[in-house]
């Protein structure tokens, strides 16, 4: 459709639309006998201003107390599932936020990053979306004369579109819940803002091959992955050990600062450590307590926090995900398991300067 003009301008008829469907389908044939329900889909892309009730020059004086998600305030066309693809990662994004509000674990200021955050995904696939629907709509290109779109070129646009498409390739820009790309060369691969990209593990207690990715459940709590340093954690100078001593004996940890009496210690923030030697070269029991708490009603030890690469199915961890082996990194995951921020081991004060501007202390 041109600029301003809507589809029943067009005056289509459902004979149009048979004989559209018949040239389609040649060289086989159609024979509509009876049409009990037809339309014609208007692509519309839209994006609205705000998804929610509070104007910009008002953001620091009110919070907002509506929201709006999906198809309230991004249309576009079907191509490639995005309406309902985007409308849920809305969705996982407020929703993580008005909880942590709710159960008073974040300051109600958080809320404002919804709006910003997930406007900035739906310009970009607006933006996709409208030159991925020409495409379609266009006739495809036979000789170098002919108006329309290359195959080939279309094929191509499709695969550098596919992690968007996928709805891993959103990148998040830097705020109150997203750091700063200081310390991005200790861990390239984990790209700061974008979605935590998993990788082969074996979990140290039992040996048991599995993706790092999936040992967090979508529970509204905070990942630290802390990726050791290249001294056995049982070592003399271990980074990974100075860093679990300080968050587990320091007054002041963003472990334990934010957590309510009663507890499990792991509620807010979940520090889970990712060691360079294989499964085999250390016992569970030679790791800092901290990865090994007591947890729940009857106080039982948590094994499944230390996990090990995993070299039979793959690249090391160390390497697919481009982390410093001598340096090592900690890499702190939202609950939305978009990365917030990549750090040193011993970066124990940026990390509570960063945890410590939005959540509230217990």
């Amino acid at each position: 459709l041109d600029e301003n003009e809507r589809v029943a301008n067009r005056n289509i008829t459902v004979e149009r639309l048979i004989t559209a469907a018949q040239r389609i389908l040649s060289p086989y044939t159609l024979d509509v006998k009876e049409v009990a329900w037809w339309s014609v889909y208007e692509i519309g892309q839209r994006l609205t201003e705000k998804y929610d009730d509070v104007p910009e020059d008002q953001t620091e004086t009110r919070l907002p107390r509506v929201f709006i998600a999906g198809d309230a305030c991004h249309t576009h066309s079907p191509k490639a599932g995005q309406g309902m693809n985007v409308s849920m990662r809305d969705g996982f994004n407020l929703g993580w936020k008005l909880a942590s509000v709710l159960r008073g674990e974040c300051d109600p200021a958080i809320l404002h990053t919804y709006s910003a955050e997930r406007q900035g995904v739906a310009k970009q696939l607006i933006d996709f979306d409208r030159e991925f629907a020409q495409m379609f709509s266009a006739p495809p290109k036979v000789t170098e004369d002919d108006d329309g779109v290359d195959p080939a070129q279309f094929q191509q646009y499709f695969q550098q579109h596919g992690r968007f498409t996928a709805g891993t390739a959103t990148r998040y820009a830097p705020g109150l819940l997203i750091g700063g790309a200081t310390h991005q060369h200790l861990a390239t691969g984990f790209l700061i803002g974008t979605r935590f990209h998993s990788a082969p593990v074996v979990r140290l207690a039992d040996g048991k091959p599995m993706h790092l990715g999936h040992v967090v459940k979508a529970d509204g709590r905070w990942r630290l992955f802390a990726f050791a340093d290249d001294r056995t954690v049982d070592a003399e100078g271990s980074r990974l050990r100075a860093l679990c001593d300080l968050l587990a004996t320091d007054p002041g940890s963003p472990l334990s600062g934010y957590t309510s009496e009663g507890s499990d210690p792991d509620r807010i923030v979940d520090l889970r450590a990712v060691i360079q030697q294989g499964h085999q070269s250390l016992s569970i029991e030679d790791v800092p307590a901290i990865l090994r708490p007591r947890k729940g009603r009857y106080g039982l030890v948590d094994y499944q926090k230390v996990f090990c690469p995993d070299l039979k199915v793959g690249p090391d961890i160390f390497d697919l995900r481009g982390i410093d082996r001598a340096e090592g990194a900690m890499v702190l995951v939202r609950p939305d398991q978009h990365v917030a921020q990549v750090l040193p081991l011993d970066g124990v004060d940026e990390l509570a300067g960063f945890l410590g501007a939005f959540m509230i202390s217990h």
